[in-house]
């Protein structure tokens, strides 16, 4: 796996890497990437293989400006007017494919419908104009693992792994959870995964409220639905206030030792959801018999947050 700081000459690379069936990890706002062809069969499972994630389990195809969606799903009046108001952002919108989509199948696990997103992310941009292609990119990550948020959380993912071809490391990513996915296949738009965008500004612009799921675990329509999933390699307890012996603590807001690994000392939510993958990681460690985390208040990004959590706190 090379690794290169995202200049032209390298996003250039990167283009040609996928447009020749090869993997690439680049950022995004929400959390670093695994791209392929979406387009490519033989790429798109390459994604699977390399992340040993179930096949079952959708993809989400991304697009470097909203007007490429209308080649590839069946668009509908309140999925224009989100797309105006949120892409590109952090904002999944799964909607009815189209017959002639050139998508890859194994990126709908076998459904009639694809998940699809605009990121803001410029490189994330940059590379998938390049690519001159949709591409298919799942976080980083073995599948089920705790999503990357910087370089080296995917070198730690992979190391040097020749499946992907190349690293471009962009950084810290701005989010840090993955994006808000609603689907707009149904009668009702329901919200399958929250994230940095909130159902409150979704029900803003279509006008009225939405509904929300947890997702079938078992029959997955959208990523991120698995029962147990973003998890590290500790055992994780929730809403503890102080940690039993042998325990580290992942802090939230003020109060806490100043040892202790805190999310947010100020009590941001916007901050704690940019540390928390970095958090889970940085303590799972042998020396720690689990990872208790502080109560993190369920509003706002907190739901995002909390559903993460809980996902990581699941039984395996």
């Amino acid at each position: 796996m090379q690794i290169l700081p995202p200049s032209p000459a390298a996003i250039d690379l990167a283009g040609n890497h996928l447009r020749e069936g090869r993997l690439v990890v680049f950022p995004t706002e929400t959390v670093y990437g695994l791209g392929a062809d979406a387009t490519n069969d033989r790429a798109v499972a390459a994604i699977f293989a390399a992340k040993a994630r179930p096949v079952f389990n959708p993809l989400i195809i991304h697009i470097s400006e909203s007007g490429q969606a209308e080649g590839l799903i069946r668009l509908s009046r309140e999925a224009e007017s989100l797309m105006i108001r949120f892409w590109p952002g952090p904002l999944t919108l799964v909607l009815p494919r189209l017959e002639n989509a050139p998508i890859s199948l194994l990126c709908s696990a076998g459904l009639d419908t694809l998940a699809i997103r605009c990121p803001a992310h410029p490189v994330a941009r940059q590379v998938i104009e390049a690519a001159d292609r949709p591409i298919a990119a799942p976080s980083a990550n073995k599948s089920g693992r705790v999503s990357p948020t910087i370089p080296q959380h995917v070198m730690d993912e992979f190391g040097d792994t020749p499946d992907i071809a190349l690293l471009l490391a962009g950084g810290k990513c701005d989010v840090g959870l993955e994006s808000t996915v609603l689907d707009l296949s149904g009668n009702t738009p329901t919200l399958l995964r929250p994230g940095a965008v909130l159902k409150e500004e979704i029900e803003a612009v279509l006008g009225h409220r939405i509904a929300t799921s947890t997702g079938n675990a078992e029959a997955p329509n959208a990523p991120g639905q698995l029962t147990s999933h973003y998890a590290p390699r500790l055992p994780v307890r929730l809403d503890v206030t102080a940690p039993s012996a042998g325990e580290a603590l992942l802090a939230f807001g003020p109060g806490w030792p100043k040892a202790m690994l805190n999310l947010s000392e100020s009590g941001d939510l916007s901050e704690a959801a940019a540390n928390l993958f970095a958090g889970l990681r940085q303590l799972d460690r042998p020396e720690y018999s689990a990872i208790c985390v502080a109560p993190i208040p369920e509003t706002g990004l907190g739901i995002a947050i909390n559903d993460r959590l809980r996902r990581a706190a699941a039984g395996r």
